[in-house]
């Protein structure tokens, strides 16, 4: 109905001749008003509004028949619209022009039933329940960053925009979806970061391009978009919740749109990894259901021979998406798919001017900052403020220095980066800023100010005491505080986070998402293969030792031997077992995204419990095969040292070819048991149990714990009862095969106590963290020793920010900047050099 009557009120005023403007000067609604009803945006029809607008347009009876038809399913009572007392003379010489028009209700036969809204299934109720929750945890996620961000200090930048360029935008009656032969209404021409979101409601179509310069806001106003649309009421689109989704990471030759969205979803928001009572999770159906809207940031971070094959998949869709993109790499992307985003309208960020800079960065210096100014002004080094001369040089608007640094500081990237430097440092004087000889281009002024930020923010600062009235715990929390903020070295922080920013570089294309999980791959492969094998190899030593010298009965020489062999050969195998892994990418392990409850009700993940089970068994039977063909050639090196037999002895292959394929598979069929039964006890996470990385790490860990706690008994039982079974079972085939339960209790404790320590250390997210970047990272001064702890103090210091389960740096530009100046660092360093073709 409401799309009928936009159509209609359109329609009518164009046969009048009028513009919206002009219909809005007779009516006296406004063209706000007019343009939501005409696009179907004004959800709330009033009929005095209707009147007016059919009074403006001089309406006869029949058109304002048709009007009261449209608006009767919506008002079951008597239509009140009004009939001009100069009406036309077919609306009857006895009509009351004062009086209202009611429609003649069709009669309906007396059998057939009325019809009754249907009812609101299961599966409905519970994707609205998790649309409001996802809404909720949105907003406070990013209006936490805004926060931080500090947007609101001393007071929003004001980001202007502009339309784009039409060649950027698709034909304005297809932004609003208009049918052929209607004209479509121009578009907001210009507006600031307030009124994006009111922009973007006007949109038919629901889909925004977002372009500007590099650190031009356009994260910040995606973030701003965001709010003001989960907080104002909306369209017919206010179901839909927005997600900011940092695109630079998708491929999209490898992987569709929708999966990567789900994807994403399930790392950012874990607890959508419950089931609906439909089977798929509430990611997906959150996103099949249409309830996303996609604000994709960071087109341009896109690697740059695939942002044409991402414009095209994105243009296979038509469901409403924000994009924000530089727009010179857009503008290359539109040129190579030869079409823009399809149905999209856009908006182009615009500079800021020095009228802007003189009212916010003589805010920015407070008044301790500037020598002690009083209300007055007086006081002071020279009664000058600190920008006073900076801003009287943009002012004027003369010479080459004015010009190329309001140039520079047109972005409110650059802007921040300066405000940091001398309005939040004491003792540094913009007025350097003016120095031609030492910054004569554009580009070695931002390269100053990016040079600068790092080391300011990491200047030595006190921690403040808490005070919560408890001594004990008040000296704890100072503890605590002091840990979390102390104060790094400037110069090792600034290493520690060039090692960071190099390790996004890839030959491919660079990453922007840095993940804790991940960090440790900034190690050779070679290097976390051996540390694999070494701490395996340690795990099974240990395990060994300690359940052989409890409960075997052999001496202490002996058993000591056993452990001294089990454990490398056991560690060998875990190694190769990484190895290959490693080599077909699986090297690192992402958090899990479930935990375990040991006790109650798990609350299931998933209604497909033997699918869930079979997958589990499938991934883990081969780590299990070869545990089991580690510890039979263990066991074939400890005889041959024992009875003094060669290894290439006939008896004793024949024997390690038996146990390795007896013992591979008695080991593979436990762990797969035993991991199916983990699946069984998995649940996801809470809402806000991994809202940041620091919470999706301590989440893990959790998890990784009680894993272990569950591993180790049952993988030993599993083990040793279950090796019967496999023995009996194979004895008819291989001969006379001994497996005793005290026997296998013991080789079911070595299994499960050193397989579970070495899964839990070397397979697991949180293991691999502990190992890589937790101990040889900061053992070779890549990091320091409490790497969480530094990731978020340098997210309080505004050096990164966080998306969902990740950091990122600041500002793209901020990362290529410490990823290059740590690379011209290192010793062995050299630029890379291109040979020119010759001619």
């Amino acid at each position: 109905m409401t799309d009928r009557l936009g159509t209609l009120v359109r329609r009518l005023r164009t046969q009048a001749g009028l513009t919206q403007e002009q219909m809005a000067e007779r009516s006296g609604v406004s063209v706000r008003t007019i343009r939501r009803l005409e696009t179907g945006k004004a959800a709330d029809h009033r009929l005095g509004t209707v009147n007016l607008l059919a009074d403006a347009l001089d309406l006869g009876a029949e058109d304002r028949r048709q009007l009261a038809a449209v608006l009767a399913p919506a008002h079951p009572s008597p239509i009140p619209l009004q009939v001009k007392a100069n009406g036309d003379s077919d609306a009857g010489a006895d009509a009351d022009p004062g009086a209202p028009f009611e429609p003649e209700p069709e009669p309906e036969p007396e059998s057939q039933p009325q019809p009754q809204p249907e009812p609101e299934s299961e599966v409905d109720r519970v994707l609205a329940g998790a649309a409001a929750e996802l809404a909720r945890e949105v907003g406070r996620r990013w209006q936490k960053e805004e926060e931080q961000r500090r947007v609101h200090d001393p007071f929003p930048l004001p980001v202007q925009w502009n339309r784009a360029p039409a060649r950027l935008t698709d034909h304005a009656e297809n932004i609003q979806r208009l049918p052929p032969g209607v004209r479509p209404e121009p578009m907001e021409p210009a507006g600031d970061l307030r009124s994006v979101a009111e922009a973007y409601r006007g949109i038919p179509s629901g889909r925004l391009v977002i372009l500007g310069r590099a650190g031009s806001g356009k994260s910040i106003m995606a973030i701003r978009l965001v709010l003001d649309l989960l907080g104002g009421s909306g369209p017919d689109r206010s179901r839909r919740v927005p997600v900011i989704f940092g695109v630079g990471a998708w491929d999209a030759t490898a992987v569709a749109l929708r999966d990567w969205l789900v994807d994403l979803l399930l790392r950012d928001y874990p607890h959508l990894a419950r089931r609906t009572p439909g089977g798929s999770t509430l990611a997906v159906a959150l996103v099949d259901a249409g309830l996303i809207l996609p604000v994709l940031d960071g087109f341009d971070e896109i690697a740059e021979g695939l942002r044409q094959e991402a414009l095209e998949a994105l243009n296979a869709t038509s469901s409403p998406l924000v994009l924000t993109s530089r727009a010179g790499e857009y503008a290359e992307a539109v040129s190579a798919a030869r079409a823009p985003l399809v149905w999209a309208a856009g908006i182009e960020l615009a500079g800021l001017t020095p009228d802007d800079l003189s009212a916010y960065l003589s805010r920015t210096a407070r008044p301790a900052a500037q020598g002690g100014r009083g209300p007055g002004g007086e006081g002071g080094e020279g009664g000058e403020a600190l920008w006073d001369v900076v801003l009287e040089v943009l002012r004027s608007g003369k010479g080459r220095v004015g010009g190329r640094l309001a140039e520079v500081l047109s972005t409110p990237l650059m802007i921040a980066l300066a405000r940091t430097m001398y309005s939040e440092a004491p003792g540094r004087d913009p007025a350097e800023l003016l120095d031609a000889g030492r910054f004569p281009t554009a580009s070695s002024l931002e390269d100053h100010l990016l040079a600068g930020f790092v080391p300011t923010v990491y200047r030595p600062r006190v921690v403040e005491r808490a005070a919560t009235g408890d001594p004990y715990r008040d000296r704890r929390q100072d503890r605590r505080d002091r840990d979390r903020r102390r104060n790094w070295d400037p110069d090792r922080a600034r290493h520690w986070l060039g090692h960071l920013a190099h390790h996004l570089v890839r030959l491919d294309r660079d990453r922007h998402d840095l993940a804790w999980w991940q960090i440790g791959e900034s190690l050779p492969r070679s290097t976390r293969v051996l540390t694999v094998a070494l701490v395996s190899a340690l795990c099974v030593t240990v395990a060994d030792w300690a359940v052989v010298l409890l409960v075997a009965p052999i001496t202490p020489g002996e058993a000591l031997v056993q452990g001294a062999v089990v454990g490398p050969v056991g560690g060998l195998a875990f190694g190769c077992f990484y190895a290959v892994m490693a080599a077909f990418g699986g090297g690192s392990f992402a958090p899990s995204q479930v935990r375990l409850r040991l006790r109650g009700r798990t609350g299931g993940i998933g209604r497909r419990p033997v699918r869930t089970f079979t997958d589990r068994f499938a991934a883990v039977v081969p780590g299990g095969f070869v545990m089991g063909i580690g510890c039979a050639c263990a066991f074939a090196l400890q005889r041959a040292l024992y009875e003094g037999r060669s290894l290439t002895d006939p008896a004793l292959v024949e024997g390690l070819l038996i146990n390795m394929l007896v013992l591979g598979l008695i080991f593979s069929s436990a762990a797969g048991l035993v991991f199916g039964l983990l699946a069984a006890l998995e649940t996801p996470l809470d809402v806000g149990s991994a809202a940041t990385p620091a919470g999706l790490l301590s989440a893990n860990r959790a998890t990784v714990y009680r894993q272990v706690l569950v591993i180790v008994p049952v993988l030993t039982l599993a083990i040793a009862l279950g090796g019967g079974l496999v023995v009996r079972l194979l004895a008819g085939v291989l001969g006379p095969l001994s497996w005793k339960l005290p026997e296998g209790l013991v080789i079911g404790a070595v299994g499960g106590l050193g397989g579970g320590l070495s899964y839990a250390l070397c397979f697991t997210a949180w293991g691999q963290w502990l190992i890589f970047s937790r101990l040889l990272l900061p053992l070779t001064g890549k990091l320091p020793w409490s790497p969480e702890d530094f990731l978020d103090d340098a997210y309080r210091r505004g050096v990164l920010r966080r998306s969902g389960a990740v950091y990122q740096f600041r500002h793209v530009r901020l990362q290529h900047h410490l990823g290059h100046t740590y690379r011209r660092r290192q010793g062995n360093y050299t630029p890379a050099t291109f040979l020119m073709p010759p001619r």
